[in-house]
């Protein structure tokens, strides 16, 4: 159950990530939602480094965490694709 529970939050966390810093991304809404699933691990992962809570259920702890990593992941993977 860990597994869906951390693909729905990522899926929620990359259309708000989306919504927060909007663009053209250059892989389109794919793309977006696997950064969306990419940034809950990144953001519970920092967030539990630095004791701050982990993404551990669908909460809105658990869903501002992964919306701050999916939207700092959205951040560095548009800066990294525009130069390309």
């Amino acid at each position: 159950m860990g597994i869906i529970t951390w693909i729905i939050v990522g899926l929620i966390a990359g259309a708000i990530a989306k919504a927060i810093h909007p663009g053209k991304d250059p892989g389109g809404f794919i793309i977006t939602i696997l950064i969306g699933i990419a940034g809950a691990v990144v953001g519970g992962w920092i967030s539990s480094m630095l004791g701050y809570g982990t993404v551990d259920g669908f909460n809105i702890g658990s869903l501002f965490i992964a919306i701050l990593g999916a939207v700092i992941l959205l951040f560095i993977y548009r800066k990294f694709s525009s130069r390309s």
